[in-house]
């Protein structure tokens, strides 16, 4: 295991200037480590894409920043990695952590890349090394070689040891925790043919956990794909409530816009904004500069003008909706950590 400090402070030694990242379990030491330290900055990223691109700005401009991002999340660089980064010879260490799967496991999102990894590097064009998890000057020689190659770096569980934030960074929420709400979605809806979508991470676990009595979908993966979905959804004609998180909600804003154009489906989005990305580190999203609302209301919505806060406030609100495309924005703090659903729950594919 690498001493996560140490680690830093030799990534800041040899020059590394940003951390561009989409948080990754894997990963979450090396960030809080990063966090930790201002001497290198860390750029929170609404998705992979989008931090390849930053990355390619950056190192363009004179900088030298990494990209740390998970298995699943390299697909989203494909555009980037092939159509600017190799035709234009642009350099810089990406890190992906190589999420597994055993057969039986819910985590179905990781099941394709958990074997079929290094033959995605390779169809980009990258060639790719396993950073060494025991020898500190070895991992650190890795990413200054990949600085100026085509190289993935591939990170493996528990390989950076235990970093806490430090208070100024750690998030002290005083909402009411979002298993009430689902509590109150449970109580609502029960036995009714409204269908509830829930996004990636605990969501979808808080979903399993506090809504037993409604039909539900789990989507363990594909973040920021859950309003779409629920819009091919409601398009058959069915009621569709879709259950999002502030890091979800601006991974793939086109969804919004697409949703826009239909004002006659029955769908809801609900955004449950807890200001972190909690089932990957609980690290924050640095999110609050973005007016849900009001993107929401732009891309056509018919919106609850005032973010809720209350219970009764949310009860009454969903009391008083009516058939459109509705969409509500929701403060909430954590809950404990949910079981996740079992795999024969996450693998229903028909509602």
């Amino acid at each position: 295991m690498l001493d996560t400090k140490k680690f830093v402070d030799n990534l800041i030694k040899e020059g590394f200037s940003h951390i561009c990242a989409v948080p990754c379990s894997f990963a979450k030491y090396l960030i809080n480590g990063v966090i930790n330290n201002e001497q290198i900055e860390y750029v929170p990223c609404a998705s992979e894409a989008v931090a390849c691109s930053v990355a390619a700005g950056l190192k363009i401009g004179g900088a030298k920043p990494i990209v740390i991002a998970q298995s699943s999340g390299l697909t989203n660089m494909g555009s980037c990695i092939t159509s600017l980064l190799l035709p234009y010879k642009i350099t810089f260490p990406i890190i992906i952590s190589w999420r597994t799967y055993k057969e039986g496991d819910s985590e179905v999102q990781h099941k394709h890349l958990a074997t079929n990894l290094p033959q995605l590097i390779s169809a980009y064009g990258y060639e790719f090394e396993i950073l060494d998890q025991s020898n500190l000057n070895k991992a650190i020689q890795q990413l200054i070689k990949s600085n100026s190659s085509f190289i993935i770096n591939i990170l493996k569980k528990d390989t950076f040891s235990r970093v806490e934030l430090r208070e100024p960074y750690k998030l002290h929420l005083g909402y009411i925790p979002r298993s009430k709400f689902l509590k109150i979605l449970n109580e609502l809806y029960k036995n009714s043919d409204t269908i509830f979508i829930g996004t990636t991470g605990n969501t979808s676990r808080e979903m399993y956990s506090f809504m037993k009595n409604t039909k539900n979908f789990y989507m363990v993966g594909n973040m920021g794909g859950a309003l779409s979905l629920g819009v091919g959804m409601a398009k058959t004609g069915k009621k569709v409530v879709v259950l999002g998180g502030d890091a979800e909600f601006v991974m793939h804003m086109g969804g919004l816009t697409t949703a826009g154009r239909y004002k006659n489906l029955d769908l809801t989005y609900i955004l449950f904004d807890n200001e972190s990305n909690k089932s990957t580190g609980g690290q924050a999203t640095y999110q609050n500069h973005v007016n849900y609302i009001g993107i929401a209301k732009y891309s056509g919505f018919k919106v609850v003008e005032n973010t809720i806060l209350t219970l009764d406030e949310f009860k009454n609100t969903l009391l008083k909706l009516k058939k459109g495309i509705n969409f509500l924005h929701i403060k909430c703090s954590y809950d404990e950590t949910t079981p996740r659903p079992p795999v024969n729950a996450i693998l229903i594919n028909k509602i």
